[in-house]
Order: structure tokens, then C-alpha cells, then sequence
């Protein structure tokens, strides 16, 4: 088991391709986190630009990605001064199990934003008010590499009383020492439950297509994510996800598109 930076390395094989070891400690039951997948595709995309960050990553996942070797091939669109654009596959089998449009640029890390709204981070109960998600088993995978405290009032479908809305919150970190930066942020935003899950699904919930920006470098320390939906309808469902940062900065934004989540066939 690695940590996240060696279990999200892209090694460069060749023009615009690159070799890597997906780690089955970022998976549930073999699948493998989409977030995690989008760290790895953004760590490549970066590798390929003279820019430092993935600030825009609209992601389609075609298939289930397994633990094990597989390639990532960069494919560069456009290269600009403040902005670099690469088409991005992740590829296993010899069949593309993600494809990715990256925007790659420089955030400054130590700017301040010109305007933010009205509305400040959305309130989280304190670290040690909020519940843990245990499976109980001994090897939790993916819940064994972050820690998450969550909102005990968007956790009613644990104990079969989901809420009937779509929402779920948490504290984010890794547990080991990683401080947040954009691979981070990529697990981040695809870290939750899905918030259909209090809206009465059950089992996987597969993610049809993501769509994740990077706002701010993080500050070190807790992320703040927050997953709400805005519409649950014909098998289908969204879920939009704020990530916060310590210093209360929205640092990510996503939006995906899902299919309901349903029992396993007996």
C-alpha cells in the first residue's frame, strides 16, 4: 500500500505517454475511486504543460478501472501563456477506461479573490461532533487512506432513515501526512457517499461524467466538502460538491452526472 503521491505517480515511457500502477487502496470492492483516477490523469496532463495546475478537468469514465498497470496517453490540443488544453486517456486492457479534457494554468497561491458572493462555507459541525463511516472490515480499502468526519444529520441512510435530500458533508484529510494540494482536491470532490443515497438508493452508484475545478491552492490542514443535488429523475441523478479549505476558501468545485444506485442482483 502506497501513499497517495506514489500511488497517484505517472512515469514518463515516451512522447505524450506515460506508465503507471493503480493501487487497489484507492478502490471499493476492486472499483477503483473515480477521484483517485482523476489525480492520476491530472498528474500527467501537468507533467505535459508548462503550467502547474489541472484548474478545469471534465471527465467521462467508460469503464470500471482495476487495480494494476496501465497508461495514460496526453494528447496536447493547445498551449497558450496562461492556459494549456491536452485530451487525457486513461488506458487499461488496451481499452480506454477514462477520457479526460484537461485545462491546465498557474494558480498564484498566495492570491485573494477579487469577488466571492455573498454567502460564506457552508456550516460543518465541529470535527469532534461528527460521525466516522466504518465497514468494520479489516481492510476498508479507500476509507483507510482518508479521514472523514461527517455531518450527522446527512447520514440518516446508515441507519435506513435517509433524509429525502440529496446531501452529504464532511471533513476531509488523508491519514497520512499529505497536505491538500490539486491531486488532493481531484480525490476530494468525488470523496462523498453519493448524496442519493438519502434519497432511498442503494448500492453503487456509477459516475457517468465529472466535472472539477481547481478555484485556490489549499491552505494546509482539514477540507470542508459539501455535496448536494439539485435533481433526481428517471434512474438519474446530480450531485454538485463545494470543497473549503482551512483558511475558509472555496478551493474546488465539481458537478456530475450518475445513475441511481441499486442492489446487486442475487
Amino acid at each position: 500500500m502506497a501513499g497517495f503521491a506514489e500511488a497517484t505517480a505517472v512515469t514518463r515511457v515516451g512522447e505524450g505517454r506515460y506508465s503507471v500502477l493503480l493501487d487497489e487502496a484507492f478502490g471499493f470492492a476492486e472499483a477503483l475511486n473515480g477521484g483517485y483516477l482523476m489525480a492520476v490523469v491530472g498528474r500527467a496532463a501537468v507533467d505535459a504543460s508548462p503550467h502547474e495546475h489541472p484548474v478545469s478537468t471534465a471527465t467521462s469514465f467508460l469503464r470500471v478501472a482495476k487495480p494494476g498497470p496501465a497508461e495514460v496517453h496526453v494528447e496536447q490540443r493547445k498551449t497558450g501563456r496562461t492556459a494549456a488544453t491536452s485530451r487525457v486517456s486513461l488506458v487499461q486492457g488496451g481499452e480506454p477506461v477514462v477520457d479526460a479534457l484537461v485545462v491546465t494554468g498557474t494558480l498564484d497561491a498566495a492570491g485573494e479573490p477579487d469577488w466571492t458572493g455573498e454567502a460564506p462555507a457552508p456550516a460543518l459541525p465541529p470535527i469532534d461532533a461528527c460521525c466516522t463511516f466504518d465497514s468494520g472490515k479489516a481492510d476498508r480499502g479507500f476509507a483507510d487512506q482518508v479521514d472523514m468526519r461527517f455531518d450527522p444529520s446527512t447520514m440518516g441512510w446508515l441507519d435506513g432513515q435517509p433524509s429525502g435530500r440529496p446531501e452529504i458533508r464532511a471533513w476531509f484529510r488523508f491519514r497520512e501526512a499529505h497536505e491538500p494540494d490539486a491531486y488532493a482536491l481531484a480525490l476530494a470532490v468525488d470523496a462523498l457517499p453519493p448524496v442519493a443515497l438519502n434519497m432511498g438508493a442503494r448500492g453503487w452508484s456509477p459516475t457517468v461524467e465529472l466535472t472539477w475545478h481547481m478555484r485556490a491552492v489549499p491552505a494546509p490542514g482539514w477540507l470542508a466538502i459539501h455535496g448536494g443535488g439539485r435533481l433526481v429523475t428517471g434512474g438519474w441523478f446530480d450531485e454538485e460538491v463545494e470543497v473549503w479549505d482551512s483558511a475558509g476558501r472555496l478551493v474546488a468545485q465539481s458537478r456530475q452526472i450518475a445513475r441511481m444506485g441499486r442492489p446487486a442482483r442475487r
